[in-house]
């Protein structure tokens, strides 16, 4: 028996007589039928890409592009459907997995809705991050400035995503509204602009607090109700008066 990985060539093979000088003559194999040719070749073929192509290519993905994956899907549904209507079959459906790849991530939709929260304040935060970061250390009132500014474009920027997973599904507790990624990046901004003498505060943290929530108020009272156009200037002066700085 002659196998070949991919392809097995079972039967009596009747080589045809050796040509002088030549050790192995492949063309000159007579076989008993055109087929055991084609699985010979079949087999070579398989074998190549068993080899090469598919060695290359990973059969699966990695669990935190799986994850990323069943929450894109998640997120399209969620805001093409709602929460409640869509279902779980639908979300894995949409990331292309299997139903049981779901449960190694997540134990319910609720699950999805607070990573989806985490990801919004990680857009936000990375908005933010990259404007500030723009603007030189030293520059504190600017800093500021540009820390209220882009918060607010970023809200803005992702409104339907912020609405869905806050509004539409609210949070089980409020303790967000005063433990966030966004409340510690603005302290860290408040308290480095307290050592470099640009304003005095008692404690970065509450004001932290104490401007982001103001500052979530207005700009959710002004996706509702408008007065958008001068928002940033409003934002701004408010938030250099809370510091001490002069506003304008």
């Amino acid at each position: 028996m002659l196998v070949i990985r991919g392809s097995s060539i079972i039967g009596a093979i009747k080589p045809a007589p050796v040509k002088p000088n030549y050790r192995y003559d492949w063309w000159s194999v007579n076989t008993r039928s055109s087929s055991l040719a084609l699985g010979f070749a079949a087999g070579i073929v398989a074998c190549t890409i068993m080899g090469a192509d598919v060695a290359s290519k990973p059969r699966t993905k990695p669990a935190d592009q799986r994850r990323d994956d069943l929450m894109n899907a998640a997120e399209r549904l969620f805001l093409d459907q709602g929460v409640a209507a869509t279902t779980i079959e639908q979300i894995t459906s949409g990331a292309g997995v299997a139903k049981g790849s779901f449960y190694l991530h997540f134990t319910a939709k609720e699950d999805v809705v607070a990573a989806l929260r985490l990801r919004f304040a990680e857009r936000v935060g990375g908005i933010i991050t990259s404007a500030v970061d723009r603007v030189a250390m030293d520059d504190c009132s600017e800093r500021l400035a540009t820390w209220l500014t882009a918060c607010a474009e970023g809200y803005a920027t992702f409104a339907s995503l912020h609405d869905m997973v806050f509004r539409d599904v609210p949070p089980p507790t409020n303790a967000g509204l005063a433990d966030n990624p966004l409340i510690d990046g603005l302290t860290q901004l408040l308290a480095a602009g307290d050592a470099a003498g640009a304003w005095r505060l008692e404690d970065p943290r509450f004001t932290a607090i104490f401007l982001f929530n103001a500052l979530h108020g207005v700009i959710l009272d002004a996706g509702r109700y408008g007065g958008s156009d001068a928002l940033a200037r409003r934002i701004v002066d408010h938030g250099f008066r809370l510091v001490g700085l002069p506003s304008g």
